[in-house]
């Protein structure tokens, strides 16, 4: 057993080293012009392609690119109209600064490729959606949380109606079922599953990488659902300075504040990211004598240094602080009140410390061969109240991942394999009973890559770990891809996944309710009495990209089956004034159908639509019954239009079907609910205008028409009375607001 605290406390003041994950199949750099004063700025645009191939992408607002790599060259050619044709071998997976010289004839003006802010691979085994920064401008994404309103892929929900919080879901499945990485690192677990997402900025974000499924045993044993990793900010490409202001008719007030510093000798470059955000007044627009919205304010700071040495050494480390205060309830609550029945009060304050390293080496005279070292800790404490429920809880997490990657032969037969070792100490207090545990996970991987083909690719790996409680488990995921034309990609992936339940923060919406809370564990020894939870995940999807009046647009459709073997259930159908959980391993299932078309219906505009269905039941108490609060049909529209005079429009439709709602029905009348939820549209539309290129306003409207949830919460004029529950949240929460913000930045 590790000492307590040991080797947290080691990391966070261990000299922080460490190298970024290693991807294979991506080269990534930056694009820049030579200036009048001879200094450089970041061009945008620039077409990057694999010479004597389709295979190609552009930079953007930053001058930053990310290209697939190709077995047919090594020859990277950069073109941009008015500038020579630069070609450049690439043999590393990251490159220097390339300055393009300005040419001294102009040929004919072509425009070879428009960006999408959503772009989704052909080329990897697996499928990923690439969320770029110009995707997650579309709409108020002030945190992540909020990041996801025009992705079909993510469903994105309110905890209860007191908190203010939102979870996400995918395949149907909880946010904690999806593995969280920053920059491949694991991030948000255990206490940060539901407010982790609150403390990221989406002004914080240079993209997102998505894929549904199973991920890379390279990152571990968790994911069940899917990956979703976050890029930030890199120093070394980011704008000198980026400020973003933001305020809606809600009174919530935000400032972000990102600085970038690249050094002389250009080894070193630094980043300094700012953001506060303050909710001051208080607005009761249903009349249920609550808060629609809480009040407080959150604060984090984010300091990261990269090094970019000689003989491929490659250094970042960082740390970041977050600070979240949240006051909600009834509106005459006063805080000397707390957890007495004078008043119905709810607080969650948050402090959370991280800190990361990763230190690495690539070979270039061996291209194919590199390794990498990540470390990462954190310390997440939690003091809250809801009601009469007091909640207390704090963690100390520390991780390492050592990655060795080479070929077996030649470039057709790649592998990593490496060392992790995930460490986790809980302590939780909910009203009188303590629940603490200590995991320490050591684990082994391999990974083996097979591209025979530019048609066929197959990844295979294979985990084995030991935990201290549950004992030693082993990890297979297989990836396979097919491409039967060069527009068309058939992918399928198989694997399974393990994880922890933190029962009580991944449910924390039951808190703000006068349910009894059960724990019906069988193993003393084990969390909360709780062992694993496991699932093997099935999945099948096809991508066609095509040409239609020479604009470019892609197909795709999507098929997941997840089982569990085992989960942790909570029930809140058995009785009102209960929050039931126990382990089961009678059947649970999760299945999922998409179908998406993104074209561009006329030059500048572009349109996604997509379709979803889910089928997710699990075996209660009352026996198979649909996942309650979860939509089994959701529809969905986006219309995004840009002018040549740099004024962008963002229109985005959801419909969402009926949703099963936990059983009242022994409740007094009055404190019934329907079994079902009707279905609703929800409207979101934005409109910006970039004055130049550092420069840029945008107002915004959330929910067009204002369609609330009537009465979201039951017994809201009895909140100590058994029946009282804000937990049964299917709609919107509150009415229509309006935002309005600018972006500034000096590149």
């Amino acid at each position: 057993m590790i000492q307590k605290g040991w080797l947290v406390s080691l990391l966070l003041v261990f000299p922080l080293f460490g190298l970024a994950q290693l991807a294979p199949n991506m080269v990534e750099g930056s694009v820049a012009e030579r200036t009048e004063d001879g200094k450089t700025a970041p061009l945008v645009g620039v077409n990057v392609y694999w010479e004597g191939t389709s295979i190609g992408t552009s930079s953007d607002n930053t001058g930053q690119f990310m290209i697939e790599r190709t077995n047919k060259t090594k020859q990277l050619v950069f073109s941009y109209i008015g500038y020579r044709n630069d070609t450049l071998e690439v043999n590393t997976d990251k490159i220097p600064v390339v300055v393009m010289d300005v040419s001294r004839e102009l040929g004919e003006v072509e425009v070879v490729h428009r960006q999408k802010s959503t772009e989704i691979s052909m080329l990897g085994s697996v499928k990923v959606e690439h969320i770029g920064e110009k995707e997650l401008c579309k709409a108020a994404c002030c945190n992540l949380s909020e990041s996801f309103e025009t992705s079909p892929s993510i469903d994105v929900s309110f905890t209860d109606a007191v908190t203010g919080s939102r979870q996400i879901q995918m395949l149907g499945l909880a946010g904690p079922y999806v593995q969280m990485t920053r920059e491949n690192i694991p991030d948000m677990r255990g206490l940060a599953s539901i407010y982790g997402l609150t403390l990221v900025p989406g002004t914080w974000i240079e993209s997102i990488q998505l894929n549904k499924g199973t991920g890379s045993v390279v990152n571990g044993y968790e994911s069940i659902a899917g990956q979703i990793n976050l890029e930030m900010r890199k120093p070394e490409v980011a704008d000198r300075l980026y400020l973003n202001l933001f305020a809606n008719a809600e009174s919530r007030l935000e400032a972000n504040l990102n600085l970038a510093h690249r050094f002389k000798n250009e080894n070193w470059s630094t980043a300094l990211l700012l953001h506060g955000k303050n909710n001051s007044r208080k607005f009761d627009h249903n009349n249920d004598g609550f808060m629609d919205m809480p009040i407080g304010s959150t604060f984090t700071a984010l300091n990261r240094w990269t090094y970019n040495g000689g003989q491929g050494i490659h250094l970042q480390f960082g740390v970041k602080g977050s600070a979240m205060s949240s006051e909600g309830g009834e509106l005459d609550f006063q805080p000397e009140d707390a957890l007495t029945s004078n008043g119905w009060g709810m607080n969650v304050d948050v402090k959370r410390l991280e800190g990361w390293a990763k230190i690495g080496k690539v070979f270039y005279d061996l291209p194919w061969k590199s390794m990498g070292l990540q470390l990462a800790a954190t310390t997440h404490e939690q003091d809250s109240y809801f009601g009469l429920n007091a909640y207390h809880a704090e963690q100390q997490s520390a991780y390492a991942n050592f990655i060795y990657q080479s070929i077996i032969g030649n470039t057709n037969h790649e592998f990593k394999t490496g060392v992790s070792l995930q460490y986790d100490d809980f302590h939780e207090t909910l009203n009188d009973t303590i629940f603490n545990r200590e995991e320490s996970v050591p684990g082994v991987f391999f990974e083996y890559s097979w591209l025979p083909s530019d048609a066929f690719s197959l990844v295979a790996g294979m985990r084995a770990d030991y935990h201290n409680l549950y004992g030693a488990f082993l990890t297979p995921r297989l990836h396979v891809r097919y491409a039967p034309a060069e527009q068309t990609v058939l992918r399928l992936s198989v694997g399974r996944g393990q994880r922890t339940a933190s029962v009580i923060s991944e449910n924390s919406g039951i808190l703000a309710s006068s349910r009894q809370i059960i724990f019906q564990g069988k193993a003393n020894d084990y969390p909360y009495g709780f062992g694993p939870e496991v699932a093997w995940n099935y999945g099948l999807n096809l991508t066609q990209k095509f040409e239609l009046g020479y604009r470019p647009g892609s197909i795709s459709f999507d098929f997941y089956q997840t089982d569990f073997s085992s989960q942790v259930v909570l029930d809140l159908d058995q009785d009102p004034q209960q929050a039931l959980f126990f382990e089961s391993s009678e059947k649970s299932y999760s299945t999922s159908f998409q179908g998406q078309v993104d074209y561009e219906l006329v030059q500048r505009l572009d349109a996604r639509f997509a379709y979803r269905w889910y089928d997710v039941k699990t075996t209660y108490r009352q026996g198979l019954l649909a996942k309650p609060l979860l939509a089994s049909h959701r529809a969905f529209l986006n219309l995004a239009y840009e002018t040549r005079n740099s004024w962008s429009f963002d229109y985005t439709i959801n419909w969402q079907g009926e949703k099963r709602i936990p059983n009242t029905s022994s409740n007094p009348p009055e404190f019934q609910r329907d079994g079902y939820s009707p279905d609703f549209f929800l409207m979101n539309a934005q409109v910006s205008k970039s004055f130049s290129e550092r420069f840029e306003i945008y107002v915004g409207v959330e929910n067009l028409t204002g369609y609330k949830q009537d009465n979201p919460i039951i017994a809201s004029d009895q909140p100590f009375s058994p029946y009282f529950d804000s937990s049964l949240i299917w709609g919107p929460i509150y009415g229509r607001k309006s935002y309005v913000g600018l972006r500034f930045r000096i590149q």
